[in-house]
């Protein structure tokens, strides 16, 4: 930079109040002194952070800011500019909309990344617009050619650290020969490679999409799905084939959907295996078959119902709930919202030597020593209704049904108990208080759910802020006013667990390598938990509606799911953004 240069940038960031004015004069100081960049320097002498830098260097310079911390770059795009490339020059690609692509740079006036950016656009007969983004929003984005690239052609390179661990399976000649398809390398190794990359990032699930011309690899992290890999048409079928072998599944069979599960160990580069379960759906779709796993870590810690995210009034509720001899108690809330890890957690307290637990599942999630757990077998007439009648020849104290799924279980769940058992299940409901008219649909008589509900749990997930780079940020009027509707709300007796002396706060995660920038880690349950009293005894009859069991609940100052979720956010446990994403009606 010349000396017009950093008066120009000095000009600028005192102008618009970027820092302090005497922060600025010294950045500009020791700027000319090295001949350093200005905003560098500020980043540097921790001024401002980096982001914010960025962004002031991108308006000065009037080119777009980009923040590429939490975006996923699919391969395709990544596949236009090379990886050396990318790194030597310090650009990436990151968007490709028809025959233009978007392209982060560092430094924009490095004249070389500059020159050679243009020799990539005609080469390949493409355009480009420039970004600037940051250093560590920069490496974030091109670690995912490693992703793409490099792991992949470890894989092609017989590069094999992964083990899975499969049942025996009788095969036919038939089978046998797609087997021996399926199981040759890349095959067989990309499959591994998958898995490995989604246990290792921490993901819940993987979808693996067959699409007209690609198959599209998707991870769900934090309860969000994300685009990972494209890998050519031609394999699909090979590596569906070859899912279907580990999981015991027909390989001829395409038509119809069909489930099954495998374990698969890790061997890290320290030499200790890790072990998961997978749980494998398939479904035929019109470009093929569409294959869906959630990983399950059987061998994690089960977490307390405070970890869990439970409030003080909530766990006074429960405990005393599960201490009864006997009654349901039920946790709902949609697939993948943490209902059973919460079922384990009251499991964990429940588990004593002197009481006999049996568990119904499908699938058997967390192993627990001290509890039967049995696994649900639908195609050999193993269900959870048949099996709950076979429990209850088992002389149980405590009984978990994985999920109340018809009216055969519902009933048998009810007579256990009122007769003498504490039952533990799961239902499909949207809130809580929409079990009462959930069960009464299913034909359970409103007399006998007043006598035997003890409590019911609805929930959801929501990502919780990264400790490690949290902030208070500003919000606008139309977010405080609906805080502030939502606290109107809330019983005065809940909001003593918030801190609100100086006023309502909010916060967010900036991104770091703890959290590999995304500005989470890990998730929290949000819950309402609506127990059963004379007051809703009294109103339970064949035409109860939600509304009045709602005006019920409010009388029990239970908390709703929407308002716990803003009331984390206001701990500064999860973002304003992610409780209303979660509780959108």
């Amino acid at each position: 930079m010349d000396s017009n240069d950093f008066k120009k940038a000095y000009n600028f960031l005192v102008s618009n109040s970027i820092a302090k004015k005497q922060d600025i004069d010294k950045a500009l100081e020791e700027s000319e002194k090295g001949n350093e960049d200005i905003f560098d320097v500020l980043v540097n002498k921790k001024i401002i952070n980096e982001e914010e830098a960025t962004k002031a260097k991108a308006e000065f310079l009037n080119i777009p800011y980009i923040n590429l911390k939490e975006k996923i770059i699919e391969s395709e795009v990544l596949n236009e500019i090379p990886e050396k490339a990318a790194l030597f020059y310090k650009i990436v690609p990151f968007e490709k909309i028809g025959n233009s692509i978007k392209v982060a740079m560092v430094d924009p006036n490095n004249i070389d990344a500059l020159d050679a950016l243009k020799f990539i656009s005609i080469k390949r007969s493409i355009n480009t617009k420039i970004y600037l983004v940051s250093k560590s929003s920069f490496n974030f984005a091109v670690k995912q050619y490693k992703t793409f690239s490099e792991e992949l052609e470890n894989i092609l390179e017989n590069v094999d650290k992964q083990v899975i661990v499969g049942e025996e399976k009788k095969k036919g000649e038939t089978e046998t020969k797609i087997e021996r398809i399926a199981e040759q390398a890349p095959v067989s190794k990309i499959v591994n490679i998958i898995i490995t990359n989604a246990v290792e990032g921490r993901a819940s699930d993987i979808h693996i999409e067959p699409e007209e011309n690609e198959l599209k690899i998707r991870y769900r992290l934090d309860g969000i799905l994300h685009n990972s890999l494209m890998l050519p048409k031609k394999i699909s079928a090979a590596i569906v084939s070859r899912i279907k072998i580990l999981s015991n599944l027909k390989i001829d069979e395409t038509r119809k959907p069909q489930d099954g599960r495998f374990r698969f160990v890790i061997l890290s580069s320290d030499g200790t295996e890790k072990s998961v379960d997978l749980r494998v759906s398939t479904f035929p779709t019109v470009n093929g078959e569409k294959v869906v796993m959630r990983i399950l870590d059987t061998s994690s810690d089960i977490g307390s119902l405070e970890n869990l995210g439970i409030g003080k009034k909530g766990l006074k509720i429960i405990n005393e709930n599960i201490s009864r001899p006997f009654g349901i108690i039920l946790v709902t809330g949609p697939t993948g919202s943490g209902k059973s890890t919460t079922l384990y957690a009251m499991l964990k307290i429940l588990n004593k030597e002197g009481v006999n637990i049996v568990t119904l599942e499908d699938p058997v999630e967390y192993f627990m020593a001290g509890i039967n757990q049995s696994q649900i077998k639908a195609e050999i007439g193993y269900t959870f209704a048949s099996g709950l009648r076979s429990i209850l020849r088992q002389d149980p104290d405590i009984i978990m049904v994985g999920e109340i799924r018809d009216k055969e279980t519902a009933e048998l769940a009810t007579h256990a108990a009122l007769t003498g058992h504490l039952v533990l299940s799961t239902l499909h409901t949207n809130n809580a208080v929409g079990v009462i008219p959930r069960l009464i649909d299913m034909g359970i008589e409103s007399f006998l759910i007043s006598s035997s509900l003890n409590v019911a749990i609805g929930q959801r997930l929501v990502r919780r802020i990264c400790k490690h780079c949290a902030k208070e940020i500003e919000f606008s009027d139309e977010i405080r006013k609906l805080i502030q509707e939502e606290l109107a709300e809330i019983p005065d007796s809940q909001k003593e667990e918030l801190n609100l002396k100086d006023g309502i706060k909010l916060f967010s995660g900036e991104g770091c390598k703890k959290c590999n920038q995304s500005g989470f880690s890990g998730r929290v349950g949000i819950y309402e938990i609506f127990q059963m009293t004379a007051g809703v005894e009294s109103i339970i009859s064949s035409k109860v509606t939600e509304a009045e069991i709602a005006k019920e609940a409010k009388k029990q100052e239970m908390i709703t799911i929407k308002q716990d979720a803003i009331m984390k956010a206001l701990k500064g446990i999860t973002t304003i953004e992610e409780a209303l994403r979660v509780t959108e009606d």
